[in-house]
C-alpha cells in the first residue's frame, strides 16, 4: 500500500529481489535501476537470507513495497518464504517469479499470499507492470499461468448465489484489477466501504486474497480470464 503522506504517482516504489541465481538478481537489479519511480533496496539468494535481511530493513528504513520472489530455492523455498513474509509484514506485496507452470505450484504460491505470478521469460516491461500493479492493489498473472490455474480449479467453494448483487459487482471489479478506491468511485461509496465489501466477500467464499477472488470469478463465469491478466 502507498506510504502515508505521499502521492501514489510521485512516490518511489521500493523492491527487494530474491533469487538463488546471481545472474537473475543482477539483471533485474540493473533493469529496475533504470526505471523511474522504482528503487531496489536489497536482494537475497534464498528465502532464509531474505527473511534475515528484511528484518534488518524493518528495523531501519522499512520493509520494501514489493518482493520479487523466486519459488525454487535452497534452504527455504519461495512458497514458505512468501508465507512467512506475509505473516510478519502483511503490507508487503510478493510477486512470484519462476519457471514453473504446474497448477499446484501456482496455487501454492497464491495461497501463501503472492499477489502476482510471472514466468522468468517475461519481458522486463511485464515485470515493471506487475510491480506497479501490485502496489496499486491489482492482480497480475502471467496469461499462461492464469490459464493453467483456471483449468485446474476444482468445484467452487461457494455458489454465486451466496453473493448479494452488490458483492457480485465488487468481485467483478476486483477480478478486473480495480483498487478499493476505484471500486468505491465506480459504486459511489467510500473507499473504506469498498474495502469492507472485499473483506466480506473473501470471508464468505473462504478465500485468502484478491488474486484467489479473481480466479474464483473466472471459474464462476463472472469474468473472462483475459480480463484478469490484461
Amino acid at each position: 500500500m502507498p506510504r502515508p503522506g505521499r502521492d501514489e504517482d510521485e512516490r518511489v516504489i521500493t523492491v527487494f529481489i530474491v533469487d538463488d541465481h546471481s545472474v537473475v538478481r543482477t539483471g533485474l537489479n540493473a533493469y529496475l535501476g533504470t526505471e523511474p519511480g522504482i528503487e531496489v533496496v536489497g536482494e537475497a539468494a534464498d528465502g532464509r537470507e531474505a527473511l534475515a535481511r528484511l528484518a534488518v530493513l524493518a528495523a531501519g528504513p522499512g520493509v520494501p513495497d514489493v518482493i520479487l520472489m523466486d519459488m525454487q530455492m535452497p534452504h527455504l523455498d519461495g512458497v514458505e518464504a512468501t508465507a512467512r513474509v506475509k505473516a510478519t509484514w502483511p503490507q508487503v506485496d510478493v510477486i512470484a517469479v519462476t519457471s514453473f507452470l504446474e497448477e499446484a505450484r501456482i496455487r501454492a504460491a497464491l495461497e501463501a499470499g503472492a499477489t502476482g505470478y510471472l514466468l522468468k521469460d517475461a519481458d522486463a516491461d511485464d515485470v515493471v507492470d506487475a510491480i506497479r500493479a501490485a502496489v496499486a492493489g491489482e492482480v497480475r498473472l502471467d496469461p499462461v499461468a492464469a490459464a493453467a490455474l483456471v483449468s485446474g480449479l476444482r468445484a467452487p467453494r461457494s455458489p454465486v448465489e451466496d453473493l448479494t448483487p452488490r458483492e457480485r459487482e465488487v468481485i467483478v471489479l476486483v477480478a478486473s484489477g480495480r483498487t478499493n478506491r476505484e471500486i468505491g468511485r465506480r459504486l459511489g461509496v467510500a473507499e473504506r466501504t469498498a474495502r469492507t465489501h472485499v473483506s466480506n466477500i473473501l470471508t464468505k467464499l473462504g478465500l485468502a486474497s484478491r488474486t484467489q477472488a479473481a480466479m474464483w470469478a473466472v471459474r464462476e463465469g463472472l469474468v473472462d480470464a483475459t480480463d484478469v491478466t490484461s
